[in-house]
C-alpha cells in the first residue's frame, strides 16, 4: 500500500513524501533529477518494492513539494535527513539522479551513519558551470519553462530511445511543464554553487555509479572521475543518455538491486 503525505522539514516547510513496499524491509530512498518529481522513479519502484520499503519525494521546489527561497545543496541534504526522522527510520539506501546524484554525494559526506550505501546515477561532482547555471535560473524566472521543456528530451534521452511511445518518458516531460518555473530556478541557483569534488575522497561507504553513454550532460568522464575519487566505488555504464533510469529501466534496476543485495 502506497501511503502519501507531507512533511515538515526543519525550516518548517512542508516535503511530499511517498512510502511504500514491504514494511521493516531495507529502506532505499530515490531522490528526482531537476525539473522532475517523485513519478520518474516508477519503474524502479514496481522493480524494487516487493523486496524494500520505497521512499520517493519531491525534492523542493518540485512537484507537491514547497517552494523554498534561497537554497542550497546543504538543504537538499538535510530534507532527506528530516524525512528518515519522520519515519523514524536510522539507516537506509539512497539513490539519486542528477541533481538527485550530487545530492547522494553529499549526504554521504556529511551524514555517512545513515547510510548503508549511495547510488549517483547521471551527476558528477560539480555540474556544468555557475554562470550557465544563473543564466539559466534568470531565463526561467523571466520567461518561465516553455522553451526548454520543448528541447529537454534532447538532453534527457538519446536518439536511441523512443521517448515520444514511453508512458513514463512522456509523463516525466509533462512533470517538466507543471515544475513552477520559481522552483526550478531555485534549484539551478543552488546548483551554480554546489560543488564537492574535493570532499570525494571521504566517502567511506559503498557507492554505485551509474553514467550514461550518451549524456550530453554529466559525461561518462564525469562519472570516471568520481570512480577514481571514492574509495569503494564501482562503475556501471548504461547505453542511455541523462535519464538512464528511464532510457533503460530494467538494466539500471537490475544494477541496483545487484549492487544493495552484496552490501
Amino acid at each position: 500500500m502506497k501511503v502519501s503525505m507531507k512533511i515538515k522539514n526543519r525550516q518548517g516547510q512542508q516535503l511530499a513524501v511517498q512510502i511504500q513496499g514491504v514494511k521493516n524491509a531495507p529502506v532505499i530512498i530515490f531522490s528526482n533529477s531537476l525539473g522532475t518529481d517523485h513519478g520518474m522513479w516508477q519503474a524502479q519502484v514496481d522493480a524494487l518494492a516487493q523486496h524494500y520499503q520505497i521512499i520517493t519525494y519531491d525534492t523542493r521546489g518540485h512537484g507537491a513539494s514547497d517552494l523554498i527561497a534561497n537554497s542550497t545543496l546543504q538543504n537538499f541534504a538535510d530534507d532527506v535527513i528530516d524525512i528518515l526522522d519522520t519515519w523514524h527510520i536510522e539507516k537506509a539506501h539512497f539513490c539519486g539522479i542528477s541533481m538527485g546524484g550530487i545530492t547522494a554525494l553529499t549526504l554521504a559526506i556529511q551524514y555517512p551513519e545513515r547510510f548503508y550505501s549511495i547510488t549517483v546515477a547521471n551527476s558528477a561532482a560539480k555540474i556544468g558551470t555557475a554562470e550557465a547555471w544563473n543564466s539559466r535560473a534568470d531565463s526561467v524566472e523571466q520567461d518561465g519553462l516553455a522553451e526548454i521543456v520543448k528541447t529537454t528530451h534532447t538532453r534527457w534521452f538519446s536518439g536511441h530511445f523512443d521517448y515520444a511511445h514511453d508512458v513514463l518518458a512522456q509523463k516525466t516531460i509533462q512533470s517538466l511543464a507543471v515544475t513552477p518555473a520559481q522552483g526550478y530556478a531555485n534549484a539551478c541557483r543552488a546548483l551554480a554553487d554546489a560543488d564537492v569534488r574535493d570532499q570525494l575522497n571521504q566517502i567511506q561507504i559503498p557507492t554505485l555509479i551509474i553514467a550514461g553513454q550518451y549524456d550530453p550532460v554529466t559525461t561518462v568522464q564525469d562519472a570516471e572521475f568520481m570512480h577514481q575519487s571514492i574509495p569503494m566505488s564501482q562503475l556501471e555504464i548504461l547505453a542511455a543518455s541523462h535519464l538512464s533510469n528511464i532510457e533503460q529501466p530494467q538494466v539500471f534496476s537490475q544494477a541496483l538491486s545487484k549492487f544493495i543485495q552484496n552490501i
